[in-house]
């Protein structure tokens, strides 16, 4: 009895262990400190740091790596552990100019989860079931009232 409930703890502090996830391009400081500015062109910042997350809508020289380390802990929500966004911008000829680390603060904005309300009409699983009596067609053709509208309960027909 002992042996099995060691075995229920152990596996309820098992479903408790956080499990974590990297999302996007979470650049590392070493990958970072190889690009060099003023000598590295845009296809050597391909091959050190990947492909950036965005790329400006604006200007084509300036390429944005976001990334984020998250741990989510059984039905909660995850939560932000890491969270990176790098700035690169390439001169004219392609050459890196500038490389900057953004400070990724953000606004709480807490999650609404209620339903959108949509137009419509409300109706119960009895009141679908009755409406739709009366609306098939007897002999199961389905061409009885084909193009004209008569006898249909659609409005504008």
């Amino acid at each position: 009895m002992k042996k099995c409930a060691l075995t229920f703890i152990a596996l309820c502090l098992a479903a408790c262990t956080p499990t974590a996830a990297v999302r996007g391009n979470l650049v590392e400081d070493y990958r970072l400190a190889e690009v060099k500015t003023g000598v590295d062109t845009q296809s050597d910042v391909l091959q050190k740091l990947g492909s950036p997350t965005t790329r400006s809508p604006f200007d084509d020289g300036i390429w944005y790596y976001l990334g984020q380390r998250t741990e989510k802990r059984g039905i909660l929500d995850p939560k932000i552990v890491e969270e990176k966004i790098v700035q690169v911008t390439f001169d004219k000829n392609g050459v890196v100019e500038d490389i900057r680390k953004t400070d990724p603060k953000r606004l709480d904005i807490p999650y609404d989860r209620d339903k959108t309300p949509t137009s419509g009409q409300q109706m119960t699983v009895i009141q679908q079931a009755l409406g739709n009596m009366g609306r098939f067609n007897k002999n199961g053709s389905g061409d009885e009232h084909h193009g004209s509208g008569e006898g249909t309960n659609i409005p504008g027909r």
